[in-house]
């Protein structure tokens, strides 16, 4: 007969003991997997979110509301930013400076890219307006500061319709709208630089939608400063973005003019 492993234990004795013990490790796997599936069922605590300024739309740290005017400014022009719908998704786009700025009534925002005289009959209307300026360059253009000023009596000011996207996406957008060809087509001398410098511009030329609609805004309404008050905010959102390590961006023409565009080798012909 096999001698008990337990001293002092009858065969008996150890198998009950064997038997407990079996029972015990039953309940340890038990309750072990209880809990497992406890932590599995208990939901994640949520992911810590940045508090942003309910105004701007920006990150607490990095708010444009201290930049801002401390009254909206009051203007006569009406501008309608005709906007691609990717611009809407880009954290950098510079309209809601626009929108946190004017008057309330005086900045309206169209989104799209085709825009037809039965689909968009406001737009239509807007067009019709002999009042109404298109802000895009072309030979038919002429300078802004060229528009005559409306009579002491007039009720209302200009309509300035600016079409905000790349160079690409703007200059689609109003060769693909017959719309845009009835208002008087303006554009803004070359005398401009842009100010925004944390998105690579066409030209040295070329300016932000918002930097845009301040330039023609100081003339259409002759005052200087309101260049100033709009250009303001923009400049505070690219030193923000410079001092969390973004670059300086030059316009494509200053790199081809300085020879800093990379052009990749051709590859050899093989015969």
């Amino acid at each position: 007969m096999e001698q008990s492993k337990r001293e002092g234990v009858s065969i008996r004795e150890e198998n009950l003991l064997e038997e407990a013990d079996t029972v015990n490790l039953a309940d340890d796997d038990s309750c072990t997997k209880q809990i497992l599936t406890d932590m599995t069922a208990t939901p994640p605590d949520p992911p810590s979110k940045r508090r942003m300024c309910g105004r701007c739309g920006r990150p607490a740290k990095v708010c444009l509301c201290p930049h801002f005017p401390e009254k909206p400014l009051d203007i006569s022009t009406c501008v309608y930013v005709i906007q691609h719908p990717n611009e809407e998704s880009r954290s950098l786009r510079t309209v809601p400076i626009l929108m946190n700025c004017l008057q309330q009534g005086k900045c309206h925002v169209i989104r799209g890219r085709r825009f037809s005289e039965i689909g968009h009959p406001v737009l239509t209307a807007v067009c019709r307006d002999p009042k109404t300026l298109v802000l895009f360059p072309g030979p038919e253009a002429i300078d802004i500061s060229q528009v005559p000023p409306l009579p002491p009596d007039s009720q209302s000011g200009y309509n300035l319709i600016v079409i905000d996207g790349t160079w690409n996406q703007a200059r689609s957008m109003y060769k693909s709208n017959n719309i845009f060809r009835q208002p008087q087509q303006v554009q803004l001398s070359s005398g401009n630089l842009s100010e925004y410098v944390i998105r690579t511009q066409p030209t040295n030329s070329c300016l932000s939608t918002v930097e845009s609609v301040a330039v023609s805004l100081a003339i259409l309404e002759k005052r200087a400063e309101i260049q100033e008050t709009l250009v303001r905010p923009l400049r505070a959102l690219c030193q923000f973005q410079l001092d969390h390590g973004a670059c300086i961006h030059h316009s494509k023409e200053h790199l081809k003019e300085n020879g800093l565009v990379y052009r990749p080798k051709s590859r050899p012909e093989f015969r």
